[in-house]
């Protein structure tokens, strides 16, 4: 697509260089891709194949709900020109304590998590390849892709993913022939009997991870880091997850008219996406099946690298910030010391996990983290971007960037942003107690 160039809004100051503009691949493509994977798919499948087209609405207002969260993050690193790490410690001591747990435990088991995620349809196809090796030779090729490639690099190949994932899950939501006037119906807001763990899940989950909060360090790396790329950042982060809502409602489509209408059961975790692809083979043909398999690989895939350098980028800042560091020093961007670090992390001791049975403290503690990470995004946007006091700082906490007036919330952020804290506290609730009940 051709660049579109954009005027700067009311109220932004001008800035020097040439004239913002928007083309259709950005850092809100890839934090999409980073956060649509395979477990996302599967939670909007089964939904449909439980409830039919009656979950749709939810499922929309939960890519809504992402993007009013990713803008936020967004609007405020160009507002300000920091981080969000560091708008966090303007917030207190206590923001630190939680981050610093809850990026190393998150990175060692989700490591392990997404080079499973992507060894699976492989060893699907070649069913004689063990699935614990294939999954460290991903590992490897993710680290190696993001390791010596550029920012520009890794976005071409999450481009070159999302048009397989396109392909593939469009692709089977229009061969299963849609029910238009079944979908326009599915936007009623309805829940049925015994649907509320499925709504909470579809809402607060599919394409929702830290790798939000890691959309204002994309952003610094495409070059987008003043307010004069406000409303590119606006254009592209809307795109990003038009194109979220696209796979969110083709897998609910694929759910309600391949299994629900059959009564198919599957499984609901990863294996769901294997168990789909049986269905399509037997349907339209084996080919289509291993096609399909290659889309479930490429949302896995894109994942892994996704947050090989997001979430870097992220501990990159905050091993940066922590030590002193000027705002987008060397060490903490793409290619840099910390980041480098943190892609170790990732990719070598999750392989213990791989080779051994997971640690049940281990993996309580991943989901307790995990599960309070979004309520805490949500919450935090939501102070720093109405608050003003010239730099007042919580008791503990150290001096953070305020945001312009004219950059601060408006009523609808406020209401959607307060929607979302809401509904991922009680998400995280319920993943709390799934959490916990097993070793109590």
């Amino acid at each position: 697509m051709s660049d579109v160039p954009l005027q700067e809004e009311p109220g932004e100051t001008p800035g020097h260089g040439p004239e913002p503009r928007w083309r259709i691949v950005g850092p809100g493509l890839v934090v999409a891709a980073t956060g649509v994977g395979a477990a996302d798919l599967v939670a909007t499948l089964v939904a449909g194949s439980r409830y039919g087209y009656t979950l749709l609405w939810v499922a929309v207002l939960g890519t809504i709900m992402k993007v009013v969260l990713v803008e936020g993050a967004g609007r405020y690193s160009l507002a300000t020109g920091r981080s969000i790490f560091d708008g966090w410690r303007s917030l207190g001591r206590w923001t630190t304590f939680y981050f610093a747990p809850y990026i190393v435990v998150w990175g060692f088991v989700y490591g392990a998590t997404a080079m499973s995620s992507s060894a699976l349809p492989i060893v699907t196809v070649f069913p004689d390849l063990s699935l614990r090796w294939v999954a460290i030779v991903s590992g490897l090729l993710g680290l190696a892709l993001v390791w010596f490639g550029s920012y520009a690099t890794f976005e071409k190949v999450i481009t070159v993913f999302v048009g397989i994932m396109f392909v593939t899950v469009v692709g089977a939501a229009v061969l299963a022939l849609p029910n238009l006037g079944e979908i326009a119906l599915g936007m009623r807001p309805i829940i049925p009997d015994g649907s509320i763990v499925y709504v909470l899940g579809l809402a607060g989950g599919v394409g929702g991870t830290i790798t939000l909060a890691a959309y204002g360090y994309w952003l610094r790396e495409k070059g987008w880091d003043t307010p004069r790329f406000m409303r590119v950042m606006r254009l592209d982060n809307n795109a990003a997850y038009l194109m979220t809502g696209i796979f969110v409602v083709a897998m609910l489509i694929v759910g309600a008219e391949l299994l629900y209408s059959a009564g198919i059961a599957i499984s609901t975790g990863e294996d769901g996406l294997l168990d789909l692809a049986d269905v399509l083979a037997d349907r339209y043909g084996e080919v289509f099946g291993y096609v399909f398999l290659l889309g479930f690989w490429a949302s896995s895939f894109s994942s892994l690298i996704g947050v090989w350098s997001g979430v870097s980028l992220m501990f990159a800042d905050f091993v940066g910030t922590l030590k002193g560091l000027e705002p987008g020093h060397p060490d903490t961007r793409t290619g840099g010391r910390y980041f480098k670090a943190y892609m170790l992390w990732l990719t070598f001791p999750p392989m213990l996990l791989l080779l051994l049975d997971r640690p049940v403290g281990l993996i309580l503690a991943y989901g307790v983290l995990g599960a309070l990470f979004m309520p805490f995004l949500a919450v935090t946007l939501l102070v720093l971007l109405n608050r003003s006091g010239g730099g007042k700082v919580a008791p503990g906490g150290v001096a953070g960037a305020i945001v312009p007036r004219q950059w601060r919330n408006r009523w609808f952020s406020n209401l959607a942003m307060g929607v979302c804290a809401a509904l991922f506290v009680a998400l995280a609730v319920n993943e709390l107690k799934k959490a916990v009940e097993p070793y109590l």
